[in-house]
């Protein structure tokens, strides 16, 4: 049976990123997430002069549920 995941390639590089150390380019923004109050880590960048904010991670909000691949509730 094959392996069930929802982490694709660039999950993996921003949460390696993140916990490297190598890279100081991240902030905590305030957002919303489905209409909902939230927070998300973002890269920032700078291109053109301009800034570019690229959310990696939004935090967890009081309507998400997080499930396995069968549909089962985590634990809250």
């Amino acid at each position: 049976m094959a392996s069930l995941t929802n982490i694709t390639p660039d999950h993996r590089s921003a949460f390696e990123a993140l916990t490297s150390g190598a890279f100081s380019n991240f902030a905590l923004f305030s957002c919303f997430a489905d209409g909902q109050p939230a927070a998300a880590i973002c890269a920032v960048t700078e291109q053109a002069g301009e800034y570019l904010i690229r959310p990696l991670f939004v935090s967890v909000t009081d309507t998400m549920r997080l499930t396995d691949h069968d549909g089962r509730e985590a634990a809250q």
